[in-house]
């Protein structure tokens, strides 16, 4: 398709020793089911595509059978079960031989509190010497809450209840059972418990018997844990959590020796050569998250990159300060998928949803579910601030400085603000406050009653040092609050909100806003925007379209904005959804979800539709949830979802969308995939979404990838250069886009800019480094109905340009000034995208 003076991006060529320049990412998750063994021989097929790096999902040593890793149980070790430090080494150097790096995803906000504890040494030691054992400081325990004591609620019933049925009994820690080998224990079913030193004589010299409830009454007495029912965890519970999670216990990695226990063979195998760069999970979850990224970095070899896990909320931007190369990418996924939303049905989706009956104002659901997290999902974290806070401010009313914490973790609208006592001044200092003074703000506005309060509690929060009271406990205050907001916006908005707000639920994507389907004509500038803050502060931040988190993947999300901007189609599944959902006994929101759903996933497997309806509801918590299940409900929403896929009229309406919008879909499908991978930052492939992916949240985006499938596709591609169906079209794209930037740092490396570039509602593009031009299609369903591209030009220097996708030339005649102009729809005849480069540079980037 190319002709001899514009060569076409073929894939490297495994010659270069030294790593190559970071241009993309490809990331892997790595478990039991897929091995650094079976990652290596995906090697090939990604250096094919044209990836730089290869980003794997953490390798220290998690809880047997995670599919994920993020539940650390050793640092001293990688996971046995992904094939441990050799393999992992293997794989570095299979990547290292073909000029690849490799990066590594860290956890150090948390590790793993599941049965058995023994797999997590340092918790074990903590649990059998108590607050006096030498990693107790390792933990974020609030010990004086508890007396000294560590709360576990992990009893079906209460204490006394389980004591008198027997089933708590004294035992010796089996040989296989790491350092609870020949210990005394306690056990509960999967439960193991080691006991202070010297405290089985308690039971053993009762004078009921060492195994009658009164001795072990007794003994469990003079443990350093406290046992109780799980329904007492609001009160039990001392320890910070990730979120709600009680399995995951937070770590203080701000303490130096714990940063260096907890990071010592990571950085061990970086500075062996072994690891290139390195993803920082949850660093909001920090006491400290710039200190944590400075003392990193300032462990790492020159030039080594590091990104971070951040989600950004609406205009916010990632702080200046931080010694990252920027996010992960959710901000670049939400300012792109703004862009593509169709303009000109924004009426008909809005009103679709509101005939449902569900809530109008996303704002109000989110605020609703935010305070849902706070008085109910977040009961012992909100319970320590109050005792911080009651500490701090001893002369005010305790039951209005509880009102005015709650009103003021609601009122805050980013994960978090980075106020650090202590700490030296920063020139950033003032906008890293910003997301605390907004919220106070917005509390105020919200209840004027309580000002003196809230005024005099986000007083402590800004400047703890002034707190003469007690200064200790504001500054645990400040930074307790900062890591609590967190939890309070994923809680409340992406695992609640997210699953009840359904008007347009391609939007519904973690770190985005789905209010801005209501304002779709801002897209495009929202879009230009973040790209142009991302040119200049951040060019090395990943940018990404599907990941092991979001909600739903591009190519669901593509056929829902497909379908959308199509007002029959969709006002017609809209009507029928709820006549369904009346027949079925469900309610009529659940039901618009449903049926966008398989807008979205196609015809999803019974278990697959079933797992994620069911995690849908729950974590909704409006007629079902994770911890009282309405079980009767679930069965009807599943019965109403599975006529949906099979039969009757919403099943046929959904069919007939498709086919009506498939050139839509096609568009959409493509011209995000463009877009991501040519916007400033480095692009992220997420495993198997190099061609259509159809999948929804974990654990669905988690299942195996056939690449046996994808390598036989990309060779036929590579040989032949014709795509024959959507799957092949978005190879194409995806593994042309990734081999161009590795020959052009010129338009894609650091320090080049970006220009949008303006021709029309129906054309999005811009132009990088004034060499490559990214152009798509933009709301083709309201273009064709206008009558299609007409005269529409686009705005190019004066050069020859060649299409990298189709090795198409168009000559740019000079109109004056060195620019001209090309025919819109000259360059869309093949595709509804084009990235054109200069010539020149095309050939030079080749040799």
């Amino acid at each position: 398709m190319n002709d001899a003076t514009s060569p076409e991006p073929t894939a490297p060529q495994p010659a270069s020793p030294e790593p190559r320049p970071l241009t993309a990412t490809y990331r892997l998750q790595l478990h039991a089911g897929f091995t650094c063994a079976d990652a290596l021989e995906v090697v090939p097929y990604m250096h094919a595509l044209g990836v730089s790096h290869v980003y794997l999902s953490p390798v220290l040593t998690a809880v047997p059978g995670s599919e994920h890793g993020y539940d650390v149980v050793d640092h001293t070790e990688i996971n046995p079960e992904i094939g441990g430090q050799e393999a992992l080494e293997e794989l570095a150097a299979a990547c290292h031989e073909r000029g690849m790096g490799l990066i590594v995803d860290v956890v150090p906000n948390h590790m793993a509190m599941v049965a058995p504890f023994w797999r997590n040494a340092p918790l074990w030691e903590v649990l059998r010497e108590g607050r006096t054992a030498p990693r107790a400081h390792w933990f974020d325990i609030d010990w004086d809450h508890l007396s000294g004591r560590l709360g576990l609620p992990v009893l079906g019933d209460p204490l006394a209840e389980v004591v008198s049925r027997g089933e708590i009994s004294l035992d010796t820690g089996r040989d296989d059972e790491g350092p609870a080998a020949g210990l005394p224990v306690v056990r509960y079913y999967e439960h193991v418990l080691p006991l202070a030193p010297g405290t089985e004589r308690i039971a053993q010299e009762h004078p009921d018997g060492p195994d009658s409830p009164a001795a072990v009454t007794a003994l469990l007495d003079a443990q350093h844990w406290l046992l109780g029912s799980w329904l007492e965890g609001g009160e039990l519970l001392n320890y910070r959590r990730f979120f709600e999670v009680d399995g995951l216990i937070g770590v203080r990695v701000e303490e130096p020796d714990v940063f260096a226990d907890t990071h010592e063979l990571l950085l061990d195998l970086h500075h062996r050569g072994v690891i290139d760069g390195f993803r920082i999970d949850h660093p909001d979850g920090l006491a400290d998250p710039t200190g944590y990224l400075e003392q990193l970095r300032s462990r790492l070899q020159p030039g080594t990159p590091v990104w971070v896990e951040k989600i950004l909320e609406g205009s916010e931007r990632l702080p200046q300060g931080w010694a990252c190369e920027g996010t992960t990418g959710y901000d670049a996924n939400a300012a792109l998928s703004a862009a593509l939303v169709d303009p000109t049905t924004t009426d008909v989706v809005t009103n679709a949803w509101v005939a449902t009956g569900g809530e109008p104002d996303i704002h109000v659901e989110i605020e609703r579910c935010k305070r849902l997290a706070v008085d109910e999902l977040l009961v012992p974290e909100v319970s320590r601030l109050m005792r911080r806070v009651r500490e701090a401010l001893p002369h005010h009313d305790p039951d209005r400085l509880c009102e005015a914490l709650t009103e003021l973790l609601v009122s805050v609208h980013a994960y978090r603000a980075y106020v650090r006592p202590g700490a030296a001044p920063s020139p950033h200092d003032e906008a890293m406050a910003a997301p605390l003074r907004e919220g106070l703000g917005r509390a105020v506005v919200a209840r004027e009653d309580l000002r003196p309060e809230l005024e005099a509690l986000a007083g402590v929060l800004l400047y703890p040092q002034g707190c003469v009271s007690d200064p200790a406990a504001a500054t645990d205050l400040c930074v307790r609050f900062q890591q609590t907001t967190g939890p309070v916006m994923a809680k409340g908005i992406e695992d609640t909100a997210f699953y009840r707000w359904h008007r347009l639920v391609a939007l519904n994507e973690v770190g985005a806003d789905p209010s801005v389907g209501l304002t779709p004509d801002g897209g495009i500038e929202l879009l230009h925007a973040w790209a142009r803050h991302q040119a200049e502060h951040w060019p090395l931040g990943m940018t990404t379209l599907s990941t092991h988190d979001t909600k739903r993947s591009e190519g669901v999300r593509a056929r829902i904005l497909a379908v959308a901007g199509d007002w029959e189609a969709w006002s017609r599944l809209a009507k029928l959804g709820r006549d369904a959902a009346e027949e079925h006994g469900v309610d009529p929101p659940t039901a618009h979800l449903i049926w966008q759903t398989l807008v979205g996933a196609g015809r999803v497997s019974e278990d697959r539709l079933e797992a994620y309806l069911t995690k849908a509801m729950r974590e909704a918590k409006e007629h079902s949830t994770w911890v009282e299940p309405d079980e009767d409900y679930e069965a009807r929403v599943v019965a109403l979802a599975r006529e949906m896929v099979s039969e009757g009229e919403v099943a046929e309406a959904i069919g007939a969308a498709i086919r009506d919008n498939e050139l839509t879909i096609r568009t959409l499908m493509l011209a995000q995939k463009l877009l991501q991978l040519t916007l400033p930052g480095v692009p992220d492939t997420y495993q198997g979404a190099g061609r259509v992916d159809l999948s929804l949240v974990d654990p669905d985006n988690r299942r195996p990838v056939d690449y046996a499938e994808r390598v036989e596709r990309l060779e036929r591609l590579d040989a032949t250069g014709w795509p024959t169906d959507l799957d092949d079209e978005v190879l194409w794209v995806t593994t042309r886009a990734l081999r161009l930037r590795s020959w052009l740092p010129q338009a894609y490396g650091p320090g080049t800019d970006y220009q949008p570039i303006e021709a029309g509602p129906h054309v999005l593009g811009f132009l990088r480094g004034g060499v490559a031009a990214t152009l798509t299609i933009r709301a083709p369903r309201a273009l064709g109905a206008a009558g299609g591209l007409g005269e529409t030009r686009v705005p190019l220097p004066a050069d020859t340009w060649v299409d990298a996708l189709t090795g198409a030339e168009h000559h740019v005649h000079d109109e004056g000034g060195g620019s001209g102009s090309l025919l819109a729809a000259d360059v869309f005849t093949d595709r509804p995208v084009a990235l054109l480069v200069r010539a020149h540079d095309l050939r030079e980037g080749g040799r």
